[in-house]
């Protein structure tokens, strides 16, 4: 498949990860300023939505194919914008969005991928994970809530359970949403000088930024363990909104692009159809 050179720069290479390495407030593989990103931006408007549509319409001859954009990120790095401005470029009856919060008691009765399993999208879909099973080896780590021993296995659950999706027609998009601690802060101090904000704000958010440290080390082995061929990991330099959004457009642009869309062939004699038509009797 044919990729950008947006897609080319975000792509995580393989091997050891260190975040402080990567630029938060950098634009990967584009020259252009804010206007030229939200202008492009714009730009992919109509393709994204043909194609989206294509892959809608082939849900009439069967198909299996579908996509899956997992957003992970830190509070505040504007998974919701993404979802605004990027997802909202596309028709919103074929794309599923499925938020993962703490989990009920149900589902921690079941395995971690219980609840993921059932929030898959159907065939025809863009499906969004809002955070996802990666919240299993990411608070699930620094919090404590799951032993050493089965962190462990979930790495290699994970990947196993990719790798399935791959081979049952889904196309996995994985982008990680990196901002600084310093570009966190400035978004909370908005959220709580505007009353029109103070919805967004949760006071557990200082105590989850207090463990900042921990929670880089454990995305960093997250990104190591589970950027594979098949589902590899993106890391989105996010402290600039107008890049985040048109670098996920341009990922999500790309992996259609790559699915060769056809619309679905009649099934009935088309000319057949049109004489019909042409012949009816006026309605009365």
């Amino acid at each position: 498949m044919t990729t950008s050179a947006i897609a080319d720069a975000l792509r995580l290479p393989p091997g050891p990860v260190d975040l402080t390495s990567i630029e938060t407030d950098a634009a990967p593989g584009f020259d252009g300023k804010k206007a030229d990103g939200q202008a492009a931006l714009h730009a992919m408007g109509d393709e994204l939505a043909d194609l989206q549509e294509r892959l809608w319409a082939q849900r009439t001859v069967g198909t299996d194919r579908r996509v899956l954009l997992v957003l992970q990120g830190m509070d505040t790095s504007g998974k919701g914008g993404v979802l605004r401005h990027t997802i909202g470029l596309v028709d919103p009856q074929g794309v599923r969005i499925t938020s993962f919060k703490a989990p009920t008691e149900e589902e921690r009765a079941h395995d971690f991928l219980w609840r993921i399993e059932k929030g898959l999208p159907p065939a025809g879909y863009i499906g969004v994970f809002d955070r996802s099973h990666y919240e299993d080896v990411l608070i699930g780590k620094v919090r404590a809530l799951a032993d050493d021993d089965e962190i462990e296995r979930r790495y290699g659950a994970i990947n196993d359970f990719e790798a399935r999706l791959s081979g049952e027609g889904f196309t996995i998009v994985k982008c990680m949403l990196h901002i600084s601690p310093q570009e966190q802060k400035s978004r909370l101090e908005e959220r709580l000088a505007n009353p029109e904000k103070y919805w967004k704000y949760n006071p557990g958010d200082l105590d989850e930024r207090a463990l900042w440290p921990a929670y880089r080390e454990a995305y960093e082995t997250v990104l190591e363990r589970t950027s594979t061929q098949v589902a590899p990991w993106h890391v989105i330099p996010s402290d600039k909104k107008w890049y985040r959004n048109l670098a996920i457009a341009q990922l999500l642009l790309d992996t259609l692009r790559g699915l060769d869309l056809q619309w679905p062939e009649a099934d009935f004699e088309v000319e057949t159809e049109k004489k019909r038509l042409a012949e009816e009797s006026p309605v009365q």
